[in-house]
């Protein structure tokens, strides 16, 4: 037998989709319509000077987490407080107010997936070429301005274990909770460092012990078989556009992903993760 309860209105089996067809229905039966799509609530203002605003529950617990992180105001809803385990607003040591996800809404706009939290923050600082440290592994980029990519990105470098993340101070997106979201809180667990002229980096990666790979669909050898010495920086370059000339010129070899199916490129934060794979599994073989 049958649960007629499920078809009532509002039950979870009454989907979106099915609210529109009885709207539908009773708009041709000369009624009112029972359901109106919410309208999309843009954007609001910026954040102040020197501020970023990050949201999302794994962007933010990532932040609150970092003692790096300058944290200066905090909007969430309750659901959001205890799903970050957060008991008590009062003893944060910054500014907490308990919200409305609409209130979140008119900041971000309805449609950021920011799931009841926002936070404004300093952003965090690049380091220098010099402050890179021992790591064996790092990930250059040639002038990536989409910040979902760089996300994308990001969240790739650190769960296979990458130093650093090497940008040029131009042509990189700048710190944003589209960056961070897209990340999913990896930007609280790398070091990022940028640069003016990315070509000298790639000079003092080699002076440093780098081999430096330039992600090339063209390039002359497949990627597993151009690894060499214990150091590793793989530098990628833009959609479309790829590696720069100077690029191509400076780094120690330009390697393919070996692609035997019809498509022979991939987005350029898959591409990123195929590449630190491979890298990272040289590098424990060695």
């Amino acid at each position: 037998m049958s649960d007629n309860k499920s078809n009532k209105p509002g039950t979870p089996k009454d989907t979106h989709y099915a609210k529109l067809r009885r709207a539908h229905r009773d708009q041709k039966a000369g009624g009112a319509p029972t359901f109106r799509p919410r309208q999309p609530v843009p954007p609001g203002e910026g954040p102040a000077d020197g501020l970023v605003r990050l949201y999302g529950l794994h962007t933010v617990r990532a932040a609150l987490d970092n003692p790096a992180r300058r944290i200066r105001k905090m909007l969430v809803t309750r659901n959001a407080a205890e799903r970050l385990s957060i008991a008590d607003l009062a003893a944060l040591p910054f500014k907490a107010e308990l919200v409305e996800p609409k209130d979140i809404d008119r900041i971000t706009g309805s449609d950021a997936v920011h799931q009841g939290v926002l936070i404004e923050a300093e952003p965090l600082k690049a380091k220098r070429l010099d402050a890179l440290g021992d790591t064996k592994l790092v990930l250059v980029l040639d002038q990536i301005t989409d910040p979902h990519n760089v996300g994308a990105i990001l969240r790739s470098a650190v769960a296979f274990g990458a130093g650093a993340l090497i940008t040029t101070a131009r042509h990189s997106p700048q710190e944003s909770g589209v960056l961070a979201k897209s990340a999913s809180g990896a930007l609280e667990h790398i070091d990022q460092i940028e640069v003016k002229n990315l070509a000298d980096a790639l000079g003092q990666l080699h002076e440093a012990g780098f081999q430096t790979i330039g992600l090339d669909s063209d390039g002359p050898a497949e990627l597993e078989t151009s690894f060499a010495g214990g150091k590793i920086a793989l530098v990628l370059g833009a959609e479309g556009k790829g590696l720069r000339q100077k690029t191509r010129e400076t780094v120690t070899t330009l390697a393919r992903l070996d692609m035997p199916g019809a498509i022979r490129s991939l987005n350029v934060s898959n591409a990123a993760a195929v590449s630190l794979y491979a890298a990272r599994a040289f590098l424990k073989r060695g």
